[in-house]
This record gives C-alpha cells, sequence and structure tokens, in this order.
C-alpha cells in the first residue's frame, strides 16, 4: 500500500489530496450509518492519525458534537498528517489521551495505527479503546482496526471495531484470520489511486469470487450448443474416480456425490473387496469396484490394473481412505497406490486429501517427486504443518505460496480463511465459507467438488477456488445445522444462482 501511495503521488495525485480524501471517504460512511452523535476521535502519530484528523474537522462542520485526542504533540507530527492536524486545530482543540475522554461519547473513531504497524499494540489508546468496547460503543476503524497486522492478519493487540473503512484494496489482514472477524463491516474506498498502482506490487492476492473462474467452467449446455445435442453424454461431462477405503467409508461416498452434484458425469469408487458391500448398497448414483486385497502386493497390482484400464478424468484418493486390512501397512500401501496413480494419471486432474497427504508425513520429498500434471493438495492446519513443517502463527499467505513452489502442485490450505496457491505463486483467500463447516465429513465434500470440476475440464486451481466457493455457498445456503451430507444437496440452487 505504500507502495501504491507512492505511485500515485508520482503520477500527480499529491499526499495530501490522497489523505483528505481518505477522511472524507471515513467522514461519509459514518454519516451513512449513524444519526448525529457525539464523536470521540483517537489519533496516532503517523498517516492513519492525519486521516483522523480530517475526519474530526469534516464531522464538525458537518454539526456533529467532536472531541479530538492524540497520542503525540501536533509538533511531533511531519508531512501530510502535521498539514491536516494543523488545519482540525484551527476548529477543534486536540487534547491528549485521558482516562475521561469516553465521558459523553457515543461513538470512538480508531485512528491510531494503520496496516502497516510492526509491533503488539498497547499504552493509553490501546487502553480508552478497550474501555470503549467494555461500554458497547461502536468503534469505526481507518484503514484497520489498531494492533491488528496487515500482512498477516495477526491480532497485535486489537480491540474490534463494527466498521473498518479501507482504501484502494482490501489487505491481507483484512480477509485472513482472526483479523477478519476483527474488522466488523469492510469498506472499501476509492481515494484517488488508479488501478495501474498494483503493478508495483510484488504478489498479488485475490479474495475468491466467480470472476476468477467461471470463465473456465463450460456451462453444461456449452457443448451441445456447439455441437448439436447428441454429442452430450456423461464422458464429456468427465468421470471422477475416489478410492475408499475398509474403516471410514462414509467420507469416500461424500466426495463422490459432490463430484456428482458439481457436474462430473460418471463417479466410480474403488474400495476394498470386504467393504464392497456396504459401499454398493449406499450408493445409488456411482457405480462401485473391488480391489483385491489379499496383501498389499495385489492390492496395489490391482489398483494400477483397474485404474489403468478406466476412462476417468479426475480422481480423489484420501476421504477415509485408511485401509483397515489385517496384516497391511497401511500407510506404506497407501504411498505406493498414490504414487502409482501419479505416474497413471498422464495430464488428468488428481486431488489428494487426508490420508493421501499424512500418508507421506515423514518422506514428503518422496510424495512432491511423484508430483506432475494438474494435481491439487487440500490440507487442514495439522496435515499442512506434518507435510510442509509449517502453518499456524506464521504468514499464511507465504507459506502456502511456498508450500505451491515446493511441491509444485496447487495447495488448499484449509481453515476459516482458507488459501489457494499455485506453483507461479497466484494466491486467492476464500472468505465466505460460514463456521457451521466445521463439522466431519466436510472436507470430504470438498475434495470431491475440486475432483468433479477437473473431470469438467476445469485447471486445477481455478477448480480448487471454484470449489472452495460452491463449498461456502452451499453452506450459507442450508444455515444452522449443517451436517456434510447435507452440503451437496445445496448445489443445484446455488449453481441456478450461480448460472443465473
Amino acid at each position: 500500500m505504500a507502495r501504491a501511495d507512492a505511485w500515485a503521488i508520482s503520477h500527480g495525485v499529491p499526499g495530501v489530496a490522497l489523505m483528505a480524501t481518505a477522511g472524507k471517504v471515513v467522514c461519509d460512511a459514518i454519516r451513512a450509518r449513524w444519526a448525529p452523535r457525539p464523536v470521540l476521535v483517537l489519533c496516532g502519530p503517523g498517516n492513519n492519525g492525519g486521516d483522523g484528523h480530517v475526519v474530526a474537522r469534516l464531522l464538525h462542520e458537518a454539526g456533529w458534537p467532536v472531541r479530538l485526542a492524540s497520542s503525540v504533540p501536533i509538533a511531533a507530527l511531519h508531512g501530510d498528517a502535521a498539514h491536516h492536524a494543523s488545519r482540525a486545530s484551527e476548529v477543534l482543540a486536540i487534547e491528549p489521551l485521558s482516562d475521561a475522554m469516553l465521558d459523553g461519547a457515543r461513538l470512538v473513531v480508531d485512528a491510531v495505527f494503520g496496516a502497516g504497524l510492526t509491533r503488539p499494540f498497547d499504552g493509553p489508546a490501546a487502553t480508552l479503546l478497550r474501555r470503549a468496547r467494555s461500554a458497547g460503543l461502536p468503534i469505526v476503524a481507518i484503514d484497520v482496526p489498531s494492533g491488528l497486522h496487515g500482512d498477516t492478519g495477526a491480532d497485535w493487540g486489537v480491540t474490534p471495531a463494527n466498521l473498518t473503512v479501507t482504501f484502494f484494496r482490501k489487505k491481507p489482514g483484512h480477509v485472513l484470520m482472526p483479523g477478519r472477524a476483527l474488522c466488523g463491516e469492510i469498506c472499501v474506498r476509492d481515494i484517488g489511486i488508479a488501478p495501474e498502482a498494483l503493478s508495483t506490487a510484488a504478489h498479488q492476492t485475490w479474495e475468491n469470487a466467480p470472476v476468477l473462474w467461471l470463465d473456465q467452467w463450460a456451462h453444461p449446455s456449452a457443448p451441445a450448443a456447439r455441437t448439436g445435442p447428441v454429442a452430450i453424454h456423461k464422458y464429456v461431462r468427465g468421470h471422477t474416480v475416489v478410492m475408499g477405503g475398509a474403516v471410514m467409508t462414509g467420507a469416500a461416498r461424500l466426495s463422490a456425490r459432490a463430484a456428482a452434484r458439481v457436474g462430473a458425469g460418471l463417479t466410480t469408487l474403488l474400495v476394498p473387496r470386504q467393504v464392497w458391500p456396504v459401499y454398493a448398497g449406499g450408493l445409488l448414483c456411482g457405480m462401485v469396484q473391488p480391489l483385491d486385497d489379499g496383501d498389499a502386493d495385489a492390492m496395489a497390482a490391482a489398483w494400477s490394473r483397474q485404474l489403468g484400464a478406466m476412462k476417468w478424468h479426475s480422481l480423489v484418493m484420501g476421504p477415509g481412505a485408511a485401509l483397515g486390512l489385517p496384516g497391511v501397512d497401511a500407510a506404506a500401501t497407501l504411498r505406493t497406490l498414490v504414487v502409482d496413480a501419479l505416474l497413471l494419471a498422464d495430464g488428468r486432474g488428481v486431488v489428494l486429501d487426508a490420508d493421501a497427504l499424512t500418508a507421506f508425513e515423514h518422506e514428503p520429498e518422496a510424495l512432491f517427486r511423484a508430483l506432475a500434471g494438474p494435481v491439487v493438495l487440500t490440507p487442514h492446519e495439522g496435515e499442512f504443518r506434518r507435510l510442509f513443517g509449517a502453518g499456524s502463527g506464521e504468514d499464511k499467505l507465504w507459506v502456502t505460496r511456498e508450500a505451491a513452489r515446493r511441491s509444485g502442485a496447487v495447495v488448499l490450505h484449509k481453515g476459516p480463511d482458507t488459501v489457494i496457491a499455485d506453483p507461479e505463486g497466484r494466491v486467492v483467500v476464500n472468505t465466505n465459507g460460514p463456521a457451521s463447516l466445521a463439522t466431519a465429513g466436510s472436507g470430504d465434500v470438498l475434495s470431491g467438488l475440486i475432483a468433479g470440476l477437473l473431470a469438467q475440464g476445469l485447471p486445477a486451481f481455478e477448480a480448487a477456488c471454484a470449489g472452495a466457493w460452491l463449498h461456502g455457498e452451499a453452506a450459507r445456503a442450508f444455515g444452522p445445522g449443517l451436517l456434510a451430507d447435507d452440503l451437496p444437496e445445496q448445489l443445484p440452487a446455488v449453481l441456478r444462482r450461480l448460472w443465473g
């Protein structure tokens, strides 16, 4: 953002004008949501504080009762912030921070520190914001709530805001957790920085939305429109194969149903022979084929033979894949099956989740060496840490981007702030997933969605992004009481809205 500001200034937009516009759009957002009331504006020592001085002056000029406080003397300010503090001081007294400042206030503007903060937030301003929150006063944050790390969303002493007004584009801290939960309503406002300023960014990150991937996904009627209705059949829509295990049989069935619901024309489960009746009796729209399971070698040979003989377009391995067979080293056998499948894929899409990732916990490089073509890895936080040695408490954008680069696959790093990265450095954050997705089996549905999209021809990165977005929308459509079983059944309504 600092580079974007500098770019705008170098292209003829003075910094003092950027700050004036920033203050005005914050003032406008406040006036659009609240009737005039006593306001306390808390200003810090930098440009965020400068924005606050503009807000205080404009609210005062609009007839609002305003009290303005600064964490530093006005003489200590520099540049654009000093200019706007001077203008504010012509119409308002700028007071030092004190415990009595909240008396009579009915709204607080947090203009202490913005997204560039690099240390924990404490001191008198932090104390005042905490007291305001405890008193039930609405808090409006400029750029980010003070104490929120703009790059990672980390909480460095944040008092949650009711409204956050930021400029030009959201920052990573607005979409990564816990930052997203601390910002309240987020408004992004234009302050005169042209989109070309994005060229200054070393890496760009997108918030997930259909505009990123929908043009890669042909509407089901599109093949018929091009070549006539006789051309459309189940293999045109794609065939997804799911490998199922002998213990958690529901997981693979959830994946298969999700793949079918999202548009795959055909689904097949390959499962150990001893549990074939369980799968066959619980799946109506897909096929179930048994694998020989006398020992690990027999299973591996049957797996390669059957997978090699089938006409398939995408494969899911991992959901409920614990083999559970007497005398079989499940992890070693699963590693063999995964590597064999990757060799057989020959450019077809593969999704690896759960057990298919955990099996490589002690030798991840063996997996990475085998990865080729369109492969999506979908680890949750624990699986990510076991496979890549990094995770919670670190910069999620950075560690996910590095994981994709290191593995050569698309990595979907699950969580309330799911991050999706590809080996070329593209990164997307998914923000529409509600907390109700934290239920057993929802990840199995996600892996099936991605595989179903791969079967229809979406590239791996776009399939991962689309699958994550559809997953979130299905959960939002169902609402409270969600079970993983409910997610595939919400997809028809979600797809109707998506296709218009």
